[in-house]
């Protein structure tokens, strides 16, 4: 092993000298069928930099399994051996993980079913012509097979390996290979596929994730494809061709080429620049009155509550002092929520411009290819029982045709169950998409999620230009049927195979224990293992559990079920498939299933760590400049969006934007959308408004972040804000702090490589893959403005294909272990320690000075669902409140925010944490109008003037905000009601709930949890919203019905008291029965979800309850009458 060895030698000389050993290396080696072993290991990249002894790398060994062969770049034509290198990987599942072996299995089926696309893992090929080999034979991106000899004599990639090693010679016809550029088996394509390999094989310092380290000053401009950097010359030296040159020598240089380049600045000039995208203001007429209401408002409310406080209620004291604290606390909380609405916007971009910037022929860009960045999308799902797997195959196919350059788009699906049920759906995705994705491109189809689409209502013909349209959409519809039934029958499907092995190996193990001892058992033990569509054991969680295959104790698995695509475009034939694919690049984005290693005594983290796991193990295989994040059940709702999103990174300026976030949008509510599902308050109000601050915050789906924001570095031109209107100034940067990637505006300073490995841990390839990303997040060059930009046509250059060793790093990166000792969680990736990590995670990118954006499409984006169930709604909004509560006590505390966020922003973040604490002053002044009929009082001494002015202003007031709020921000009136309706549903139960859970666990350390009891209602399976009327039973019902019923009691209480009293006052009871029916007006959709479906609640249910209310209210009059009276036959009924 040369080196390897001494290596070893090294850590034995150093144990017996009593010395720290020398850190183990990385060793992956493979044995091919002949018996020969050949190294594959990182001691073959070529990676220099210095970095410390204490961060080495690690051991990461691969079985020498027959299916383990490596090629040797000296023998093998490149071409083949990048292609042999690229079906290994993408056939083979990757397992591996803390204290274990990284293993390759090399699958033959990936599910039942046949796979046709020949980037699918799997996918069907011919077989070996060798005596003793079935391996499958060699394939280019058309998925033809491949014959290095003239004879077609067939022969897979292992054989053919060795072959060209024991003589060159054909096994067929005993000649000679010839290795001649014009024999490549590629060039018998009749369409254009991807370029040749560079000279020397698929060396790793040409990946687009590795780049050596270097101590010249631009590092960040070197090339990733070849080994000289036309890039570099044109932008770091005097060379003039083109117009690469225009805008980038340094001033002193600029000033002695001015006439040498004046031909070429004037010819740019006569093409204007074009921004991306434009801010569009709210309209005087409606902003200034908005913002002088508000100025109106709380001047009423300082006016009112220092009124109150000087006219307190002497007859009842105790009534007056709990609505004055409560009004105060109120005022407080609608300050919190009002003052970040100072200042909305919209926002605007423009497609055609991002177009012509960076997908068409240019003079830096002559072939056209997209010079775009490329973007890795991340799906979680953690449990296929709970997230069913056909909603996470429809959000996958809808990523997959998206409208982006294929070669810059990768999908990572993020089992954190370690399910066979998600990986095999994943995979019938992948071979559906075979057929979904060029229908999609072919027929401009919207919205690209089919279970959505084939459910549209109207007429799918519109704007379709086609001929062949109905007959192709038929055949797909079809198809998608069949896809459904797949899925849908997964489950059985798994069962049935796993007991037909497990039933195999009790008959082995039985016939084995027979011949080995003398006395047989009826019975043999063997555990019940779940089984793949190859007849091998799944490596990740069983359905019958056991040890290290669990949902808590499994190994680490990667599975690239679609391989990178080429990169030129893929024509389909008229013989494709079912439909004709003639004109459309048949090409797929690259799909790859992740399944982080879990075991027991290891903190995972949740959703958060899922996360991380996939941000490294993306950096490592991809490396997108840009993430963008889903839920399983957010799909894209428009194919564009991701270009939308692109157009604000890419934008002068853009290199400052942390992230994008694009607004909620759901399916399946019911019209009347009885519990504010839609949200649309939040996400159409306050999200615009924080968008003229610093940027909305991040909501956990539907986000694009920029890579580099997320690893914790400092935006390139970080300022300190000061005032309430943000004035900021440039921060300097400051010695010692290694986390700034580029901490001013010196070109001259660079980023020490040898300190990334204490943050982000001991993976050489993941280090080197930070400055990259950052240099392909750049926006364009193309502007003087542009301070921070790249050369275009940088991104053009074509990726080599994923290798062995590559993937193996992978595995490596998302261990149970990786994490220890560095700091991801804390300052790196997703944040831990709160349930709404979301939040937290984009509270840190802004207090760094990051900003972000706010981006609403014309068509959605993004569609997804929510619970229309009043039960689950409620534990929804209760972990959202959690959350908020463990931000308050905790260092993400707003209170605790450095100079680099905005006043405002800071106010919106202060109210995050705050606003769950309003209910407890919301349940006691819910509370106060019951209490003021039952004890005839009220909260003033009497209902005078000033009173009433006061609350009829502060009432206008508020109705008029709503107003031009609902102006400026494009929603419904009735949609700001359902809001305040559920305001306060949710803050006197579940936001209560939340309180006491985050002060218990705060002060106690005392976890306490909500769950569901009983169900019932649902029984009718016709109809779309038959969950809305399921009544399930929960503790966070209790306030609210308590509340109802109190109120109820108390008006009726308060009639019977006023009209059998002998001195009426009525003022006091018209004040108290206002107030509750404002209570029972909001609590109106709560009562609604209990009735359960409409016109089923027995009649007897509501003749009970009034009788049950006139009787308690004459035996509260009974026992305690009123003044004057002696009982309850007294007194007459007079109108004041």
């Amino acid at each position: 092993m040369g080196s390897r060895g001494n290596s070893r030698l090294g850590r034995v000389v150093s144990d017996v000298q009593g010395k720290p050993p020398v850190p183990p290396s990385v060793t992956f080696a493979r044995r091919t069928s002949s018996g020969r072993y050949v190294r594959y290991s990182r001691e073959d990249i070529d990676v220099s930099g210095e970095i410390s002894d204490e961060y080495a790398d690690y051991t990461v060994h691969m079985p020498p399994t027959p299916d383990n062969q490596p090629m040797d770049e000296d023998v093998v034509d490149p071409s083949l051996a990048s292609k042999i290198e690229q079906q290994y990987v993408s056939n083979s599942l990757f397992t591996g993980g803390f204290n274990s072996v990284t293993r390759a299995h090399l699958m033959d089926k990936v599910i039942d079913s046949e796979a046709t696309h020949p980037q699918m893992a799997g996918a069907k090929g011919s077989a070996c012509a060798m005596n003793g080999c079935d391996g499958k034979l060699m394939q280019n991106e058309r998925g033809e097979d491949i014959l290095p000899c003239e004879c077609n004599f067939k022969i897979c990639g292992d054989c053919y390996i060795d072959a060209m090693n024991s003589g060159r010679k054909c096994p067929g016809c005993k000649e000679p290979y010839r290795v001649d550029d014009s024999d490549d088996p590629r060039l018998e394509s009749n369409s254009p596929l991807s370029l040749p390999a560079p000279p020397g094989g698929p060396k790793m310092e040409r990946r687009m994730s590795l780049m050596k380290q270097s101590k010249t000053k631009s590092i960040l401009l070197r090339s990733q494809t070849t080994e000289f950097d036309h890039n570099r010359w044109l932008f770091e030296t005097n060379g003039t061709y083109g117009y690469g040159n225009a805008f980038w020598p340094k001033e002193e240089s600029f000033s002695e080429d001015r006439d040498r380049m004046a031909g070429s600045l004037s010819d740019l000039n006569e093409k204007p620049w074009k921004p991306l995208t434009r801010k569009i203001k709210i309209a005087p007429g409606i902003l200034s009155p908005y913002r002088l209401l508000i100025f109106i408002r709380l001047v009423a409310l300082v006016l009112f509550l220092t009124w109150r406080i000087r006219n307190p209620n002497t007859d009842a004291v105790w009534l007056w002092g709990m609505s004055i604290v409560c009004e105060l606390w109120f005022a407080f909380s609608w300050l919190l929520d009002q003052l970040p609405k100072f200042c909305p916007i919209n926002r605007a971009t423009d497609l055609n411009v991002l177009k012509e910037k960076f997908d068409r022929p240019g003079p830096n860009n002559p072939t056209g290819k997209s010079d775009l960045p490329g973007i890795d999308v991340f799906v979680s799902t953690a449990d296929p029982e709970k997230e069913p797997p056909l909603v996470t195959a429809n959000t996958i196919l809808s990523i997959l045709a998206a409208d982006y350059p294929v070669e810059k788009l990768a999908c990572y699906v993020s089992d954190d169950g370690g399910a066979l049920l998600t990986f095999e759906a994943m995979a019938e995705a992948a071979s559906f998409a075979d057929l979904w994705v060029p229908f999609c491109r072919k027929h401009n189809i919207e919205p690209r999620n089919p279970e959505s689409y084939f459910n549209l209502k109207g007429d799918p013909t519109k704007n379709k230009l086609r001929h062949d349209f109905v007959k192709d959409r038929r055949r797909i519809k079809r198809e998608y049927d069949e896809f459904k039934v797949r899925i849908n029958g997964l489950p059985d499907s798994i069962r049935r195979r796993s007991d037909a092995y497990h039933a195999r190996e009790e008959i082995k193990a039985m016939k084995l224990e027979r011949q080995n001892e003398a006395e047989f058992k009826d019975s043999v033990k063997v555990p019940k293992a779940t089984w793949m569509a190859d007849g091998t054991h799944w490596p990740g969680t069983w359905t019958d559990a056991s040890k290290e295959h669990s949902r808590g104790d499994h190994a680490g698995i990667i599975q690239v079920m679609l391989k990178p695509p080429s990169d030129e475009p893929l024509i389909g034939t008229v013989d494709d498939k079912v439909t004709d694919f003639s004109d459309v690049d048949i090409r797929l984005p690259m799909l790859v299933y992740v399944s982080r290693e879990k075991r027991p005594g290891y903190d995972h983290n949740k959703k958060a760590g899922a996360m991380n796991a996939l941000v490294r193990a993306s950096a490592i295989m991809s490396n997108g400049p840009f993430i963008l994040n889903l839920d399983c059940d957010h799909y894209i709702y428009n194919s564009q969006a991701l270009k939308e999103g692109m157009c604000f990174m890419m934008d002068r300026g853009g290199d400052g934007l942390c992230y994008v976030q694009f607004p909620q949008r759901f399916e399946g509510i019911d019209p009347n959308d009885r519990y504010a599902n839609h949200n649309t308050v939040f996400f159409d109000v306050n999200m615009r408004a924080l968008d003229g601050l610093q940027g909305p915050m991040y909501v956990g789906t539907g986000c694009v972040f920029r890579r580099i924001a997320l690893y914790g570095f400092d935006p390139p031109r970080a300022k300190e804000n000061r005032g309430c209107c943000g004035r900021s100034t440039r921060v300097k940067p400051r010695n010692g702090d290694a986390m700034g990637l580029r901490m001013g505006d010196d070109e001259d300073e660079g980023m020490d490589l040898a300190l990334l490995p204490k943050s982000f841990g001991n993976s050489n390839l993941l280090a080197d893959s930070i400055p990259i990303a950052e240099f392909q997040g750049r926006p364009l060059a193309d502007h003087p403005g542009v301070k921070n930009g790249r050369p275009p046509g940088a991104l053009t250059l074509p990726r080599e294909p994923l290798d062995a060793s590559i993937v193996a790093e992978a595995i490596s990166v998302i261990s149970c272990w990786y994490e220890d000792k560095t700091e991801w969680g804390q300052r790196v990736g997703w944040i831990y320690g709160s349930v709404t990590e979301d939040v937290v995670t984009g509270y840190r990118m802004h207090n760094r000075g990051w900003k972000s954006v706010y981006c609403v499409t014309t068509r959605d984006a993004f569609r997804g669902t929510a619970p229309i169930n009043l039960t689950d709604r409620l534990h929804q909004v209760l972990r959202w409140a959690t959350g908020s509560v463990e931000i308050f006590f905790s260092r993400n505390n707003a209170l605790f925010a450095s100079s680099r966020m905005k006043i405002l922003q800071r106010v919106a973040y202060l109210n995050v944490g705050i606003y769950p604490f309003t209910s407890v002053f919301l349940i006691v002044y819910c509370f106060l109008p019951a209490l003021s009929l039952f004890s005839g009082q009220f909260i003033v001494q009497t209902l005078s003037i000033s009173f009433l002015v006061y609350l009829l202003i502060i009432t206008v007031t508020l109705a008029l905000l709503a107003v031009l709020e609902v102006k400026w921000s494009g929603i419904e009136l009735e949609e700001w009601w359902r809001n305040e309706q559920f305001w306060l549903i949710g803050g006197t139960s579940a936001h209560l709930a939340a309180v006491l859970q985050g002060l218990l666990k705060v002060v106690a350390g005392i976890e306490i949890s909500f769950t569901l009891t009983s169900k019932s209602g649902g029984d009718d399976i016709d109809d779309e919203f038959a969950d809305l009327y399921i009544v399930k039973w929960s503790s966070l019902m209790i306030p609210p019905i308590t509340i109802m019923m109190i109120n109820l009691i108390g008006i009726a209480v308060g009639f019977s008291r006023t009209i059998y009293s002998e001195i009426p006052q009525w003022s006091k009871l018209l004040g108290g029965v206002f107030f509750s029916f404002w209570v029972l007006a909001h609590l109106y959709p709560f009562a609604k979800g209990l009735m359960g479906r409409r016109g089923r609640t027995p009649t007897i249910v509501f003749v009970w309850s009034g009788l049950l209310a006139i009787t308690i209210s004459l035996l509260w009059v009974a026992i305690n009458p009123p003044q004057g009276s002696t009982g309850i036959g007294g007194g007459s009924f007079t109108f004041p």
